[in-house]
């Protein structure tokens, strides 16, 4: 049997913080970072909560890869505060750190009852403000640890570009190739479907057309409204769907060089794209399709999308291969044997179309090193 669940209400467009108004709760949590306080984001969160009454609390101590220590002291205030509200303001490692944090404190008590989770993206790439994942980061074993639970999907999603009109071209450029390695992979993994198909083609064909338009010119609000469409629709489709291995590894390179997830994705994806074109070369062509191939070959199709991709990174600036983020070659073929073990244990590996083995995975790193 294929299901396709789409659970959470998405709000986009003008005045849609306004929902926050319209929300039955009397205390809200407000999981957040030190940024989005400094930057007066926050208190943007506030005045809807103020006018509907709703007291609340900011925990403002997210860092970038969420660590378990943090979701701990989170889950801690957030029982302390007995919230009936959570709120994610952020990036993906606001919204990852919210739903961790959630997820705890719900299993915590004993009655199990959920708060409202409202998810406010403030960066174009994770999707998370519609899935059920969570990636947190155990800091003291270097390796992130990726939850998945139907209880941690957004009960709400809001998405107002004007929050990420300020995000810095680099970050831009790196969450934007996440939401592209979300939709080539929620494309092609094993649990694709003819809803996470749509989602997924509709995803790839903005991030090609307003990506790098937002990158150039963050002051370009229709790019970067369709961008964070994109991310949702992206994050709607892998939500069901699943992953591939591109995200695999990008959580192994992450948890040990903390190289920046969209910026590992980015760079392995067209490796990826090598690895699985035989079993999967069609779908490879037709996504070719999408961004200006006219041909039949499959071959040539997926070269195509492979040059496109590498093309689109080197215009922002991107790294094309691992050592080019500055991870010591000695190191990394040390470390090669735990990089790959981590990836091939890692949770989005059943989704890829072509199951790797672990000296599968070497060969691609050792290729994009």
């Amino acid at each position: 049997m294929t299901q396709f669940n789409g659970r959470t209400k998405i709000c986009y467009g003008e005045d849609a913080m306004a929902v926050l108004e319209n929300i039955s709760a009397s205390r809200a949590f407000i999981v957040t970072d030190p940024f989005m306080v400094k930057t007066g984001f926050t208190d943007r969160i506030k005045s809807h909560l103020d006018r509907a009454g709703i007291s609340h609390l900011v925990f403002d101590k997210v860092e970038p890869d969420p660590s378990l220590e943090t979701i701990k002291k989170g889950t801690i205030d957030l029982l302390d505060q007995k919230a009936d509200l959570v709120i994610a303001l952020g990036g993906g490692s606001a919204i990852d750190a919210a739903k961790a944090i959630m997820y705890f404190g719900t299993k915590a008590v004993n009655d199990n009852k959920k708060p409202i989770l409202v998810a406010i993206p403030t960066t174009s790439g994770t999707g998370s403000e519609v899935t059920a994942i969570s990636v947190v980061t155990d800091k003291e074993n270097e390796i992130k640890i990726p939850l998945l639970d139907e209880l941690m999907i957004p009960d709400i999603a809001i998405l107002d570009a004007r929050f990420t009109r300020t995000v810095p071209a680099n970050i831009t450029a790196a969450t934007g190739m996440d939401v592209l390695t979300h939709a080539v992979e929620a494309y092609t993994s094993r649990g694709a479907n003819a809803f996470t198909n749509i989602y997924s083609e509709y995803a790839i064909k903005y991030v090609f057309k307003f990506l790098l338009r937002a990158y150039k010119n963050g002051d370009d609000m229709e790019a970067r409204e369709n961008m964070l469409l994109a991310s949702c629709m992206a994050g709607m489709a892998f939500n069901n769907s699943g992953l591939g291995i591109t995200h695999s590894i990008a959580h192994s390179l992450g948890g040990m060089y903390h190289i920046p997830h969209g910026k590992a994705n980015s760079m392995m994806l067209p490796h990826v794209i090598g690895f699985n074109s035989f079993d999967v070369g069609e779908k490879y062509r037709l996504i070719a399709e999408m961004i200006g191939y006219r041909e039949n070959s499959v071959e040539e199709g997926t070269k195509y999308l492979i040059k496109s991709i590498q093309k689109l990174n080197k215009e922002m600036g991107i790294p094309e291969r691992i050592s080019e983020t500055g991870v010591d070659k000695n190191k990394f073929h040390k470390d090669l044997e735990m990089l790959s073990k981590h990836a091939v244990e890692d949770t989005c590996t059943k989704g890829n179309p072509r199951q790797p083995s672990k000296d599968d995975i070497k060969n691609i790193l050792n290729s994009a090193y």
